[in-house]
């Protein structure tokens, strides 16, 4: 049996009387490109929270890398890249200083940016002020930030919003290459099917906080069959 990097147990969250995600089981494989689908306000991005402890739980557990986040959240997210919704970085600073204050924080090699700003073909223009970005450019450098320090995880929220083709092209291009390169498990969500048919090997479908599917794209388009 594969190895699980993400696996919950009865997962949910209420605000109120609204219950934005309703006992999810999620399974990650490991190695795995999995595609987190579902419409806008399905619950994607409060399930992301609960993985990455920003949000408590009202009941249920979330296991990465076999431990329980809320008792070892110290230890998982040194493991885990991440880009919730719009990535943060400093306008006035260049690419390459923004990865800088990474590189500090994390105590990294000054090697691990250039590393990244290859990874997500920004090398060009490391010396180029984020406030001259295109967005395509600025999605890329929050993907580079989350590469930052040799990650097993990634997690990418909604990471082609509101790019036009060419930008949505890119960076899917980059995300279908990251197990590769990086080695890392690669969770991405978003709300275009077409977008995750195009990326992911295996696919979870959220709507109002249900998990209506979940497996291998083959198993996803038998169904519908």
């Amino acid at each position: 049996m594969s190895e699980l990097i993400i696996e919950t147990k009865g997962l949910t969250k209420n605000f109120g009387n609204l219950t934005a995600v309703k006992n999810l089981n999620l399974e990650v494989k490991k190695g795995t490109l999995y595609g987190f689908l579902g419409p806008n306000g399905a619950g994607k991005s409060t399930t992301i929270r609960m993985l990455l402890d920003l949000v408590k739980p009202t009941r249920g557990k979330a296991y990465l890398f076999n431990k329980e986040i809320r008792s070892h959240r110290k230890e998982i997210l040194r493991k885990i890249g991440a880009m919730v919704e719009s990535p943060s970085y400093y306008e006035n600073l260049t690419a390459y200083e923004n990865l800088e204050i990474i590189r500090k924080i994390l105590e990294l090699d000054t090697k691990e940016i250039d590393k990244a700003l290859e990874i997500v073909n920004l090398s060009k223009w490391k010396n180029k002020r984020v406030k001259d970005f295109s967005l395509g450019m600025k999605q890329r450098l929050g993907i580079a930030q989350a590469l930052m320090g040799n990650r097993e995880l990634l997690i990418l929220d909604e990471p082609t919003n509101g790019l036009d083709p060419l930008g949505i092209r890119e960076i899917r291009n980059l995300i279908v290459s990251l197990p590769e390169i990086t080695g890392a498990t690669v969770l991405i969500s978003s709300h275009i099917l077409s977008e995750i048919e195009l990326m992911a090997n295996h696919i979870g479908i959220i709507h109002k906080g249900n998990l209506l599917f979940q497996g291998t794209l083959e198993e996803l388009k038998e169904k519908g069959n």
